[in-house]
């Protein structure tokens, strides 16, 4: 006997087959109903409270299959058990595919009963398993949602911050006259705003697993431009970037080397009093994979000897290099200096 009392609509114009059916259903505490006719089951369909629906293939105003197609383009609608007295499989196959939830081949006798209530009890679990998992689809997905919303905030508001340290930070380097204190103060400020202008990114993406690799690098490309010309260096920046996307971790590791090969080039390529073009190239290769360039037609390095400056920035591109498994590649250094970075982005990445 059913938890609750379920309500059966037995949609059927032999009346004796009825009375028989609402004898069984219920003796096992079933609540019972009839219908005549197609449209009869479904005006009461729509009135709500059934919760199965025993619908024979042989109406007098048709078959069943019509009800069925008026079925499917309601939602939600009761699962249907087809009854039909053919011996052709094909109307049962047919039914299934039009949407019923189970089929019992009308014969004489209790064991046509016995197969009906049965086809019922599995009708009803069957849509109590998928109620369940639509709502917990539905939980899963309001969580999702509720988490997207929340990460954003985070980054919104470590973005604020991050913005408030560099600022912070150009304070400090207007208060200083020391030339090398100003430089490592400047490059300190640049770090910053990359990991900022990530964490912006973020707070601004539909989804937070990936970052557009190439509109963050472009972004961060002209914030560094501008911060670079401010303290007097001159180059001159080309962008040219394919669009490629990659999961947020790794942009931060890519966005801090093109942060330092940006800068060592805005300092060291071109010797005072000239001027020249820094470029940003990142190009698809193969699949799952993408080249990044930062060149220049400066004086040139090719990797070898000591670096100029502190060394800061060189330690920080193969720290990050080593993170994302990749390894930083100079060209021969004559007529300028090439740095290429090979990244994974596929799926695997």
């Amino acid at each position: 006997m059913p938890n609750r009392v379920f309500r059966v609509l037995q949609i059927d114009d032999d009346k004796a087959l009825a009375r028989l059916v609402e004898r069984a259903l219920t003796r096992r505490g079933y609540a019972y109903e009839l219908a005549a006719d197609g449209q009869a089951g479904l005006d009461r369909i729509a009135e709500g409270g059934i919760d199965v629906v025993v619908l024979d293939h042989f109406l007098a105003t048709g078959t069943g299959m019509s009800v069925l197609a008026a079925l499917s383009e309601r939602s939600p609608s009761p699962p249907v058990v087809y009854v039909t007295g053919s011996q052709e499989p094909t109307v049962a196959v047919e039914a299934l595919k039009a949407g019923a939830a189970d089929y019992v081949l009308k014969t004489v006798g209790e064991e046509f009963l016995v197969l009906l209530v049965s086809a019922i009890e599995q009708a009803i679990e069957k849509a109590r398993l998928e109620r369940m998992r639509e709502l917990a689809e539905r939980e899963v997905r309001e969580a999702r949602d509720r988490a997207e919303i929340l990460l954003a905030e985070v980054n919104h508001r470590v973005a604020n911050s991050l913005a408030l340290v560099a600022a912070l930070v150009r304070m400090q380097t207007s208060a200083i006259t020391d030339p090398a204190a100003k430089d490592a103060l400047n490059e300190t400020q640049a770090r910053i705003s990359a990991i900022a202008g990530l964490h912006r990114k973020l707070y601004n993406s539909e989804d937070v697993r990936s970052v557009s690799l190439d509109s963050y690098l472009a972004t961060l490309a002209e914030e560094l431009d501008t911060t670079m010309r401010a303290i007097g260096h001159a180059p001159r920046m080309k962008l040219d970037l394919e669009a490629v996307a990659v999961p947020t971790d790794k942009a931060v590791s890519v966005g801090m080397i093109v942060t330092e090969l940006l800068t060592n080039a805005y300092k060291y390529a071109y010797p005072e009093g000239t001027s020249g073009e820094v470029r940003l190239l990142m190009r698809r290769s193969e699949e799952g994979r993408a080249l990044l360039v930062v060149e220049d037609d400066g004086i040139g390095w090719n990797g070898t000897g000591t670096p100029k400056g502190t060394g800061m920035g060189t330690r920080i591109v193969s720290a990050m290099a080593a993170q994302l498994g990749t390894t930083i590649a100079y060209g021969d250094g004559k007529g300028g200096t090439r740095t290429t970075i090979e990244l994974v982005i596929g799926e695997d990445a």
